[in-house]
């Protein structure tokens, strides 16, 4: 399916036009019947093969085409502008016997602020007037558009002359027309909301890209109210699915008809940013001259904002709720009253940061300054340094690398300078933490100011200089604490004490005779001095090892008592000593009561994890 807007002055035959060429009434009001006059959008379609010639049952038997008929009175623009921003074509039309007028070129603006690149121009009433000088005025204005040089025809709808070529000129349109990807995320911006007696509420749109299909869950704009789509009709007929461009009429539950209506959207949920602050590029009109308050026209949607000038062509808008709009997205601001030319805009970002110091409006301009309003993956990460995959996806912008960590994207010049001051402040730590080198992983997100835990590892992941252990940071393989001499000393006295007897465990009150404490011990036993089995129990570094020896030298099974005999120590470090060797995968419980070692393990098998002394990674003394 093709969709187009019609365009042009009020009274010259726009609903006419397409009456003609469809057979169908696109005013559905009494009172636009009664006063001849279009006061709202009306919707109609009809078939054209690709010659644009009928197929002899009075239909076209090719590819459809959908009119939005739009009003042309001035007091209708805000209309106009909900019908025509949405669709990707128009049909212009300027009457033979009036020529040029003020909603003509009102309407041309429009047009050229959305930046509408494709459209027929028709030229109607020819039977009343010689078409010709009115045709080359109009295409001479249009030419200068975004619009471009476009075909045109006169016709009369009276009559009937012309239509064929018309028709003709509107197949050709619909073969230049792009095709918009099925799997899109669905953006349906409303233009009708109405309960069918039986079925509940029916909203009607424009669907620009994407698929719709029974079934579908969707989210309305505010971001909350989950909708289902019941039941779904493109041009009358019932479908199980629709893929854009087409006009679609959906039987949403969920929702009352009030909390949508004109200018509201359904989405595809998870999908779009909502956002009520954007940073635009204006375009035929400098920044500064804008007013302060005006309206923005974008979809269906029209709403105030308030305009911040940044440079010459690009401006911050707040909006007083929230829009799902994406990088690139195009709309009109216009001043209420219509007043000046309508202002086209190009939205640059959906996420700005805030301006709060002297001079960041300023640089926030220079920083535009190069931006094209076209989605960009790699000069958006440049911009952001760090930004998730599926918040730059949901503002309109395609990823351009892989993730560095999770869902998290990054720069590459940005992610190499996170690296260097990672090792930078872990090195640092090392040195003014001897006692624990070890930087937390928490900290180091503090210190770099990262927005996620899993972007430290993905860091240290990357370099050569870091090492992770155990939610820490070390700044390479081999960094230990260093112990102070009166630490030193201390733990030298404890491992003295354990040669003698190597599971008799120092009790608290002796650690604390020596001046050990909870963070000196730890110290000791993450530099290979001592092996911490349980809470406030240390052992030199192998007794682990030779625990086991010992107790395999038992009949198997055996008690904690006749192991605690066989290790000459107490309950209070045996009951901690079996559980770690039970870890360690040493021993294994056989029941309640007792424990067996381990077959296939000998003295060796131990997965120690703190080295023996001999060790050359063991205690720096």
């Amino acid at each position: 399916m093709r969709v187009l807007a019609t365009a042009g002055h009020v009274d010259h035959g726009k609903s006419a036009l397409v009456r003609a060429l469809t057979g169908m009434e696109p005013d559905r009001l009494k009172e636009e019947r009664r006063r001849g006059l279009t006061l709202d959008l009306g919707f109609v379609w009809t078939r054209l093969d690709p010659r644009g010639r009928p197929d002899g049952t009075g239909g076209f038997g090719g590819e459809h085409i959908a009119f939005v008929d739009v009003p042309g009175h001035e007091r209708f623009v805000a209309t106009m502008l909900a019908g025509v921003g949405t669709v990707p074509a128009v049909l212009f039309v300027v009457a033979a016997d009036q020529g040029w007028q003020p909603q003509s070129q009102e309407h041309l603006e429009i047009l050229d602020a959305l930046g509408v690149r494709h459209a027929v121009l028709a030229v109607s009433r020819s039977d009343l007037a010689d078409p010709d000088p009115v045709r080359a005025d109009a295409v001479e204005r249009i030419r200068a558009t975004s619009l471009g040089t476009v075909p045109s025809v006169a016709v009369s709808a009276v009559t009937g002359a012309g239509l064929d070529g018309l028709r003709r000129a509107l197949a050709r349109l619909g073969r230049t027309l792009p095709v918009p990807p099925a799997d899109a995320d669905v953006r349906l911006w409303l233009d009708r909301a109405f309960t069918v007696r039986g079925q509940g509420t029916v909203v009607t749109g424009t669907l620009a890209a994407g698929t719709l299909a029974v079934g579908d869950r969707l989210v309305a704009g505010d971001g909350r109210t989950a909708l289902r789509v019941r039941g779904l009709q493109c041009l009358r007929e019932d479908r199980t699915a629709v893929s854009g461009v087409a006009r679609v009429a959906v039987n949403v539950h969920g929702a009352a008809e009030a909390a949508l209506g004109r200018g509201r959207v359904l989405l595809t949920p998870g999908r779009w940013l909502l956002t009520g602050l954007i940073d635009v590029r204006v375009h035929r009109t400098p920044a500064r001259d804008l007013p302060r308050a005006v309206t923005l026209h974008i979809g269906t949607a029209a709403v105030p904002v308030t305009v911040r000038p940044l440079g010459e062509d690009t401006a911050r808008l707040t909006l007083p709720g929230r829009l799902p709009l994406r990088v690139g997205d195009r709309g009109v601001l216009r001043e209420p009253g219509g007043r000046r030319v309508p202002c086209g805009m190009t939205v640059l970002d959906v996420r700005p940061p805030r301006l709060t110091r002297r001079g960041a409006a300023r640089a926030r301009a220079a920083e535009l300054a190069g931006t094209t309003g076209r989605p960009d993956g790699a000069a958006e990460l440049r911009r952001r340094g760090l930004v998730r995959r599926s918040e730059l996806e949901a503002m309109g912008v395609p990823a351009a690398t892989a993730p560095v960590a999770g869902d998290w994207l990054a720069d590459p010049a940005h992610w190499a300078a996170l690296r260097d001051r990672l090792e930078a402040e872990v090195e640092r730590h090392a040195v003014e933490h001897p006692l624990e080198p070890g930087l937390p992983a928490e900290a180091a997100r503090r210190l770099l100011g990262l927005p996620d835990r899993s972007l430290v590892d993905g860091l240290a992941g990357t370099s050569r200089r870091v090492r992770r252990d155990q939610g820490r940071l070390y700044a390479g393989e081999d960094v230990r604490p260093t112990l102070p001499p009166p630490v030193r000393a201390a733990v030298d006295a404890v491992r003295r004490e354990l040669r003698r007897a190597p599971f008799r465990a120092p009790e608290a009150g002796r650690l604390t005779e020596l001046g050990l404490t909870r963070r000196t011990v730890a110290a000791a036993v993450a530099a290979g001095a001592l092996l911490r089995v349980g809470d406030g129990i240390v052992l030199l570094p192998g007794a682990d090892v030779r625990a086991a020896e010992v107790l395999r030298g038992l009949p198997q099974p055996f008690t904690l008592s006749q192991a605690r005999r066989a290790l000459d120590t107490t309950r209070r470090v045996a009951v901690p000593l079996l559980e770690y060797l039970d870890a360690r995968g040493l021993t294994e419980r056989v029941d309640d009561q007792r424990r067996r070692c381990r077959a296939g393990t000998d003295s060796g098998g131990g997965r120690e994890s703190n080295p023996p002394a001999r060790d050359p990674r063991a205690p720096r003394f």
